[in-house]
């Protein structure tokens, strides 16, 4: 006699596998895989890092290119909310509590209105904290030169600038973007 359906015996033998995959999934908690195995997960840092320092150096009334000259293009522009400029820093790492940060700029026209600053970490402290863990218990890195070795410098190249550099390659005219 042939039977229409496969025996118990087959589908429990293939249900098997699948409810063991099913439950090992579940077994994942946090940064333990099966309670005994880590599994690597690499370090994200993402945006612009704004420091104590930096933010300082920001005031109401510099314009535009002021503020991105000092803390560098912003992550977030929109063009619903044109008066604000969003500095994001995030960072992920394996042992260590993720850290955001948001550093808000707010403008009126072409001028910096006001910056809204969290509690943000000097350089120092900032640097300290993205070191490895293994990196610890050396000195921390010279973060500017002395005037000592400002002053061993080479002195900068008279005649030459970089405006005289001219691009390699065939020079193409272009038709202007905007009407002038």
């Amino acid at each position: 006699m042939i039977r229409p359906f496969p025996s118990r015996r087959v589908v429990n033998t293939a249900l098997l596998p699948l409810a063991m995959l099913a439950a090992g999934c579940a077994s994942i908690q946090g940064d333990r895989l099966l309670g005994a195995i880590t599994p690597y997960r690499i370090d994200v840092m993402q945006g612009n890092v704004v420091t104590k320092e930096l933010a300082s150096n920001v005031k109401p009334g510099m314009t535009r290119e002021q503020v991105r000259d000092l803390l560098g293009s912003p992550l977030l522009t929109s063009a619903f909310h044109a008066d604000r400029w969003d500095y994001v820093f995030t960072m992920r790492r394996q042992g260590v509590e993720p850290q955001r940060r948001s550093v808000v700029a707010f403008f009126k026209g072409d001028v910096l209105e006001r910056l809204e600053v969290p509690e943000l970490p000097s350089e120092k402290d900032f640097v300290s904290s993205i070191r490895p863990a293994r990196a610890t218990s050396g000195p921390l890195p010279v973060l500017a030169l002395t005037d000592e070795q400002r002053m061993a410098l080479p002195p900068p190249i008279k005649g030459e600038s970089t405006a005289a550099v001219q691009p390699q390659g065939a020079i193409r005219p272009y038709p202007p973007l905007e009407p002038r």
